[in-house]
């Protein structure tokens, strides 16, 4: 195999990549205009097989191609996301049974309770991801759901303090590492501009469980006296059942690969050979680094600090520990704040769907947007915007009555335009390669955990039950994190216009030779001089 291959760029019915799109993932230009150069994968790589730089196809196939993977990889994984919100969720419905008194805990125990759940993610987050990179996501994400859930089930018998915490613990453990090694797998099924998009239908499922889980809950918890049990007895026993359900199905029928779809459940290929050949190939013209390594390769100790170490990132880093803080109070104590302020446990669980359903909006709304435009850093500024006067409005709110107004703009906040699926895609579209792109999402996802932590922490007992002071806290790292966005843009802007000067100083034999060097390519990754980050 040559060091470089000339490939047709497809689809050929006049719809083609441009070239910008082709040259920006380190891929030449050569004068005819359907051809450029593409580096060939590692013969490491699991769809190497599939590799043809003369294949070619319609646009109709290609989205016949991604259409099958929506309706086979996609709708399932939502199912699974599903099933992490109904287990995520399911203790803020228990809080309107009644369960802090039951319990005998205080609003700081359950603060607290948060914190060790989120702390224990925190320390399961990298582990998960390096045996997800090893071992295969088909194995490893259902079977940490599977043991999330079984730990939900059993806070059934929670009797005190200490149960609460051990339970919460566990589940923080056992979900470490999820959402990010599910959007990992996801990039080895869609291309770069397809990202973001399907990453907010998993955040939208993420919502939809929240009605769905309200809704249950306004029914279970009914059942309190039934058998001598709380309702969040019923409530926990029933959603972690179901939770293991999709854990132990999505065992049996997910795929390794887009080369490798057989399992359990589905004993035949998910495409056809034609149809392997145009997901490899649409996917490597994309983003040549998908073809640098194995699927299962180790990430290493040196892969970990390169990507530390890069200044790129930080940003994003630092929009991942303060952009959702915000919200997060607001959304937290939805539930327990509706019924401290007069409504019924049946009223607080389903006044808490209008803020899922306005989310879901929203996010997928703001989503398609930032796909369109191909912009990333003013629309999830547009999330902060929209918060910023809502939690103003909230603090300058008099205590006592005017529920139904406090329920208007605590529903606003909760369902703001969620941008966390912009800002994994704009990690996944800066980071050139998988195994920095597995290890920053791991990371971006860590430093989330760490903002949650903190945001588990502003809303006091002493403050209870308009929570005033936590409130001025709120507003003042809203305005922090929009600083945060803009400098990040700007700074995303000067590394690219660094590297336009130094790519122009080329000669067109210098950039030839330069984005045919293999080794380099792997090297510099998101440093090359070709590569331009989004922003």
């Amino acid at each position: 195999m040559t060091d470089v291959e000339w490939a047709y760029k497809g689809p050929t019915d006049g719809k083609t990549t441009p070239i910008d799109d082709v040259s920006s993932k380190g891929s030449v230009a050569v004068g005819q205009e359907n051809l450029f150069a593409v580096t060939p994968p590692h013969e490491s790589y699991e769809g190497y097989h599939r590799f043809d730089p003369t294949a070619s196809w319609t646009e109709k196939e290609e989205k016949a191609v991604v259409f099958k993977t929506d309706m086979l990889l996609l709708s399932w994984v939502c199912v699974m996301f599903f099933g992490l919100q109904l287990d995520r969720g399911n203790l803020s419905n228990a809080l309107t049974d009644n369960l802090l008194n039951d319990l005998k805990l205080s609003s700081n125990d359950y603060n607290n309770g948060t914190t060790v759940q989120l702390v224990c993610f925190l320390a399961a987050e990298f582990p998960a991801q390096l045996l997800i990179k090893r071992f295969g996501f088909r194995r490893v994400l259902p079977i940490m759901m599977m043991l999330w859930s079984l730990v939900s089930w059993t806070q059934a018998w929670m009797t005190g303090r200490a149960s609460f915490y051990v339970t919460r613990a566990l589940i923080g453990a056992f979900e470490g590492g999820f959402i990010p090694g599910t959007i990992l797998f996801a990039t080895y099924f869609y291309k770069t501009r397809e990202l973001s998009v399907r990453l907010a239908f998993f955040w939208s499922t993420l919502n939809v469980a929240r009605i769905i889980s309200s809704l249950l809950a306004a029914g279970i918890l009914q059942m309190r006296g039934v058998h001598g049990k709380t309702g969040w007895f019923w409530l926990f026993l029933i959603e972690g059942l179901l939770t293991f359900v999709i854990g132990l199905v999505s065992i049996l029928y997910l795929p390794s690969s887009p080369t490798n779809t057989k399992s359990v459940l589905v004993p035949r290929p998910w495409y056809s050979e034609r149809q392997e050949v145009i997901m490899i190939n649409r996917l490597l013209r994309d983003d040549p680094s998908k073809g640098l390594t194995h699927i299962h390769e180790r990430a290493t100790i040196r892969d970990v600090l390169n990507t530390w170490s890069d200044k790129s990132m930080w940003g994003l880093y630092m929009i991942g520990l303060v952009a959702y803080i915000p919200q997060g109070p607001v959304q937290a104590y939805l539930s327990l704040t509706l019924k401290r302020i007069g409504f019924s446990t049946f009223d607080s669980n389903m006044l808490s769907i209008p803020s899922a359903v306005l989310q879901i909006i929203l996010m997928l709304a703001l989503s398609a947007s930032s796909e369109y435009f191909g912009e990333r850093a003013f629309h999830c500024l547009f999330g902060e915007f929209w918060s910023l006067p809502l939690l103003a409005a909230l603090l300058a709110m008099p205590a006592g009555g005017r529920n139904w107004e406090r329920f208007a703009i605590t529903t606003m906040i909760s369902g703001y335009p969620y941008f966390h699926p912009i800002v994994s895609a704009w990690i996944s579209e800066n980071t050139f390669d998988v195994k920095k792109r597995a290890i920053a999402a791991a990371t971006y996802n860590v430093i989330v955990q760490v903002g949650s932590v903190v945001s588990s922490q502003i809303y006091r007992a002493s403050d209870t039950p308009y929570y005033y002071t936590g409130n001025k806290v709120l507003i003042s790292i809203c305005a922090f994190s929009m600083v945060v966005f803009v400098l990040h843009r700007e700074y995303l802007r000067y590394l690219n216009r660094q590297k336009e000067k130094k790519w122009n100083d080329l000669s067109t034999e210098e950039k030839l030779a330069y984005q045919t060097d293999q080794a380099a390519r792997e090297r510099e990754g998101n440093k090359r001089l070709d590569f331009r980050f989004k922003y």
